[in-house]
């Protein structure tokens, strides 16, 4: 028992022994008893109106002088007391200098509650959606931004890249928006005008696209002469190294034009692939199989497995490029006599995913946030020298975007690599398979 409630149980014990002491000596013990009562219970209503005052009064510091027990209720709220207002001036410092921070970004912020209700914005913000202080705060940020694409992105929970939307304010201008969750069911919303880059990406999408096509000619001009030369057969024994060699550089120079202009293709096409047309997918692996199989020549164990009945609505020619690169790099990654396993099969979620296994060299997990970029080389000698031109997985990447899909990778470096492509529920059509 601490010091201050053995005073605080001293007093009424001293209350009772006078009381006692009066009550033998002039009689009338109840009503000396009753006084002694009255005397602590007055004590104790005392100090508590205080209290009551002290709480109320809140611009009052220093907590009432008292003694016992309530001496130390005093002074653990004032305890309290002094720890809240020291909290509260850190949480007041700490917002004001988040909200200097972000009013100096060049790029608008916009915080949103749970119900994505404008709380407050930096001047970016302001100058960006010409937003006002008297008339937007508090009101959804979806009525707003009115674009379908930026009202899919918020309902669709997936935060973690950006969605491109025309400016409500100048429809020749592009804006970038990314929603980012903290807090309790709180929302910080970057928006960037990218205006600018959108058109140096055109831009290069334009040259590239017209280079491409402009090198196509010349490139079929070469291969053309060089299959004459050979056919002829007027050049000697001397020129069949050589010969051999300006050939496979003209196909792999007519393999990098065709991937450069399907990617161009591919990144110009903004919207989803359509979903009107459906691919059987398993007789479309069966035929991408049988032709590396040939292209092979048995140099590898091809396995294959396929879920009849498990099809895709998407464009097809965009489903062959990818599966068929995935396949292909998995044969010229793993060394001869290896093993690819290629497997299309339903997933929990009720999509599909299309796998690629293969017993490759594997990849480092440093490489792996970058093998999807164009021309990202693990190894570019080895991938010269096996015919690779950099734009496989970057193909692949961009045709699962425009089926809502997404692709995972896991390696081993000297065990190989398992490429998975999952698709969504909305992307499979099922038909049902009758045994016999």
């Amino acid at each position: 028992m601490n010091r201050a409630w053995l005073i605080e149980l001293l007093l009424p014990g001293l209350y009772l022994i006078v009381a006692l002491f009066l009550g033998l000596l002039v009689g009338n013990l109840g009503w000396w008893l009753v006084l002694a009562l009255a005397l602590t219970l007055a004590r104790h209503l005392r100090e508590l109106d205080r209290l009551e005052r002290w709480l109320r009064n809140g611009r009052r510091r220093h907590p009432p002088q008292s003694w016992g027990v309530w001496g130390e209720v005093f002074e653990h709220y004032y305890r309290l007391q002094r720890r809240y207002y020291k909290r509260k001036k850190r949480l007041a410092r700490v917002i004001h200098e988040f909200r200097e921070s972000t009013a100096a970004m060049p790029d608008g912020s916009i915080v949103l509650d749970s119900e994505f209700r404008i709380k407050w914005f930096n001047d970016a913000a302001r100058d960006t959606l010409r937003l006002s202080s008297q008339n937007d705060l508090g009101q959804s940020i979806l009525n707003l931004l009115r674009s379908p694409d930026f009202m899919r992105y918020v309902r669709s929970g997936n935060y973690e890249l950006p969605v491109y939307l025309m400016s409500p304010v100048d429809e020749s201008r592009t804006l970038s928006a990314r929603l980012i969750p903290y807090g309790r069911e709180q929302y910080l919303l970057m928006i960037r005008d990218v205006t600018r880059l959108q058109r140096l990406q055109t831009m290069r999408r334009d040259f590239v696209a017209n280079a491409s096509h402009e090198l196509r000619s010349p490139i079929t001009v070469l291969s053309g002469y060089l299959e004459s030369l050979e056919s002829a057969g007027e050049l000697g024994p001397d020129w069949d190294g050589p010969m051999a060699e300006m050939q496979a550089q003209c196909r792999r120079m007519t393999h990098l034009i065709n991937d450069l202009l399907e990617l161009s293709r591919l990144e110009t096409e903004d919207a989803e692939a359509s979903e009107r047309a459906r691919v059987e997918v398993p007789s479309l692996l069966a035929r991408i199989v049988q032709s590396a199989r040939i292209e092979d020549r048995e140099a590898h164990e091809i396995d294959f497995e396929a879920e009849e009945g498990l099809d895709l609505v998407g464009e097809e020619g965009e489903l062959h490029s990818a599966f068929s690169n995935l396949i292909i790099n998995a044969l010229r990654y793993t060394p001869s006599g290896g093993r690819i396993r290629v497997r299309w099969r339903s997933s929990a979620d009720g999509g599909a995913v299309f796998e690629v296994q293969d017993e490759g060299i594997g990849i480092e997990e440093k490489h792996l946030p970058f093998i999807t970029q164009r021309f990202y080389r693990v190894n570019s000698a080895h991938s010269r020298r096996q015919g690779g031109t950099g734009l496989g997985l970057a193909i692949v990447k961009h045709v699962l975007q425009r089926h809502r899909a997404r692709l995972d990778v896991q390696s081993t470096v000297g065990k190989g690599s398992t490429f998975s492509c999952h698709f969504p529920a909305v992307r499979v059509r099922r038909i049902e398979v009758r045994a016999g």
